[in-house]
């Protein structure tokens, strides 16, 4: 396996390109389900995650063909073209790699009228039921049955008629699976309580391009008129607002200053605000955002929330963060309910956090020390890179095939701007 070796104590200073979003990429490809026409996406990441997604679209007969594949280039542009769907089956053996694949449910279940998904795999970050995902396709008229480890989904002959969603709590997958769902179905569909975050705005923005009728887009309400077909389109992935936090944070952590290139600040709003009360200084510009921090870091008490609050995807950054804070913080996670491995790592690196039930108590500390860790998750392999950056002496994190699912070649971007870190293969 891979390891990052970090040098840390230099702040960091220059410009970061922020990628296409991944959360967005991974909701954006199974809409070539819903058609067969061509759907070409721009500003897709190169990550582990959309090459593993790509892998299950082809296999249920989506082709792919991608272009701008530079080493050289961030993102790339792929044309999924989806003329007929020759499985109707998506295997463990991919779904296991990733819980996005359980995105094609929906529309694979709309266009096909049928869809057998396995139960989802990912991070390792606590229990993600997918039941909200299947009581809102049986409130649009399928039918669903669990065996052997699958789900089975089954429209009437006529295809899904549409129906009302309730969702007791806020689920960004779920609201994701139900959209789908709904654009092709014969009458409306209404969804309450849907969620609100970037990524779902970014999904019916693209299906809306694609022909599809929706109302209420960016509310907890959601009003969609089925469509007998979509259309091909070309769309633009919307700017990753947890690459660009994380790289806020970067800045943050090493008393430095980077120019968040292509960021919006309408996406990121808690994530800002957040940063600002802890002392950073946050400069919006037309097509970027400024982070500087030159001074010393404020404790902050924080929790996760759907959006438009704290995002839980930026729990592990912020601790790290805080961890050089001067006085206490308490973070509390009410999102997953085992979010916090990262922080017997950050432990090792000499960090002062205590954990009690959903929240972490963060003491800052003078400084930390580099040290052997290892990546949990995703979004706890950044916080470790993060800790790392500013640490004395050399940190070396393990098992950073976690941070190839989110992070479009980090190495490289972080030494663009003027850190001391590589990567190296044991084979």
């Amino acid at each position: 396996m891979d390891k990052i070796f970090i040098r840390g104590g230099k702040p960091l200073s220059g410009r970061v390109t922020i990628s296409g979003a991944k959360n967005a990429a991974l909701t954006l490809m199974p809409c070539a389900l819903l058609t067969d026409e061509p759907l070409t996406l721009r500003n897709l990441p190169r990550l582990a995650d959309v090459d593993s997604f790509g892998h299950l679209l082809n296999q249920l007969g989506v082709s792919t063909m991608v272009e701008g594949a530079r080493p050289e280039d961030f993102g790339r542009v792929m044309t999924l073209r989806a003329g007929k769907i020759t499985a109707t089956v998506a295997p463990y053996d991919i779904v296991r790699k990733m819980r996005a694949s359980i995105l094609v449910l929906g529309p694979m279940l709309a266009r096909a009228g049928e869809a057998t998904v396995s139960l989802p795999g990912g991070c390792a970050i606590g229990n993600r039921p997918i039941d909200l995902h299947l009581k809102a396709l049986e409130a649009m008229g399928a039918e669903i049955e669990l065996a052997s480890g699958y789900v089975k989904a089954t429209a009437p002959k006529s295809g899904l008629p549409g129906g009302h969603v309730v969702f007791p709590l806020v689920s960004v997958g779920a609201t994701e699976n139900a959209v789908m769902a709904a654009v092709l179905a014969r009458g409306e569909t209404i969804i309450d309580n849907a969620a609100r975050e970037p990524e779902i705005i970014d999904l019916c923005r693209c299906l809306v391009a694609m022909g599809a009728k929706i109302e209420g887009i960016g509310t907890e309400r959601l009003v969609i008129q089925g469509r007998d077909r979509l259309h091909g389109a070309t769309y633009q992935v919307m700017p990753d607002r947890i690459e660009a936090g994380s790289y806020a944070c970067a800045a943050a952590i090493t008393h430095g200053e980077l120019e968040l290139v292509g960021a919006r600040h309408g996406d990121m709003t808690a994530i800002l605000a957040g940063l600002a009360d802890a002392g950073v200084h946050i400069e919006e510009r037309p097509d970027s955002i400024l982070v500087k921090a030159n001074g010393t870091l404020n404790g902050l008490t924080l929790s996760t929330a759907p959006f438009p609050a704290f995002p839980t995807d930026m729990q592990a950054q912020f601790m790290a963060m805080l961890a050089l804070a001067e006085g206490a913080s308490v973070l509390t996670e009410t999102i997953f309910e085992n979010r916090y491995m990262h922080v017997p790592e950050l432990a090792r690196m000499g960090a002062d956090i205590q954990v009690r039930g959903r929240s972490a108590v963060v003491r800052g500390v003078p400084k930390l020390n580099g040290a052997e860790v290892m990546a949990t998750d995703l979004r706890a392999s950044m916080g470790l890179i993060l800790a790392g950056l500013a640490a004395e002496g050399e940190t070396r994190v393990h098992r950073v095939y976690h941070l190839d699912r989110g992070y479009e070649r980090l190495e490289e971007k972080l030494s663009a701007v003027g850190a001391d870190i590589e990567r190296q293969s044991d084979g």
